[in-house]
């Protein structure tokens, strides 16, 4: 089984898997439908990422509509500050920000859920980080928000960020017209729409 616990802005789980040890190494179940984190649906695709340099953001991302992702992510060399940012319209903790430290020797890991902003930083120099999603990469209906937004305010403990020309360009939170709604009746408390509010 698995520690899961709440956050500071619901519904994004901090989980921590059990590990199971002795002289040869650890078994770890790093998922399991019975965990309860999906409520619609199941993952779909595993991704992994790879950032050679200490201090690489990257984010902050999210799909909409049917593409909408819910994520669940671990580190399994290094150590990662990750963060998810509630972009529900109409949430009571629109523009807060959860932030986790995600560490291959802790096996923590982080479920991120529709309707919410996902990035993280390198802590570490050689990070790889695992997720599951339960949608496909969808170019034509990806989104992004400044890393850097003031009105979010996120310590990423990084001088001097390594990051892509995209993420640099994204819009602040104030600029986008999000494209979820909060909506309490439904999954992760969010309807996604099939494109940006007007």
């Amino acid at each position: 089984m698995a520690e899961i616990a709440q956050t500071a802005v619901p519904p994004v789980r901090r989980v921590v898997p059990r590990r199971f040890g002795d002289e040869r190494g650890f078994f770890s179940e790093t998922w399991r439908a019975d965990w309860g984190l999906l409520e619609a649906g199941a993952f779909v695709q595993d991704n992994h990422a790879w950032s050679a340099e200490a201090g690489t953001i990257r984010g902050l991302h999210f799909q909409f509509g049917p593409s909408a992702q819910a994520k669940l992510l671990r580190v399994v060399t290094g150590a990662i500050l990750d963060v998810a940012v509630d972009i529900r319209r109409g949430s009571p903790t629109f523009g807060r920000h959860v932030a986790a430290k995600l560490t291959a020797e802790g096996g923590e890991q982080l479920f991120v859920p529709h309707g919410f902003a996902h990035g993280y930083a390198t802590l570490t120099p050689d990070a790889h980080v695992l997720y599951k999603v339960d949608a496909p990469y969808d170019p034509k209906r990806e989104g992004a928000v400044r890393w850097d937004d003031p009105a979010i305010g996120i310590d990423w403990g990084v001088t001097d960020p390594v990051l892509s020309d995209k993420d640099r360009a994204a819009p602040l939170l104030q600029d986008i017209d999000t494209p979820f709604v909060f909506d309490e009746g439904a999954p992760y408390s969010c309807r996604s729409l099939d494109r940006p509010a007007a």
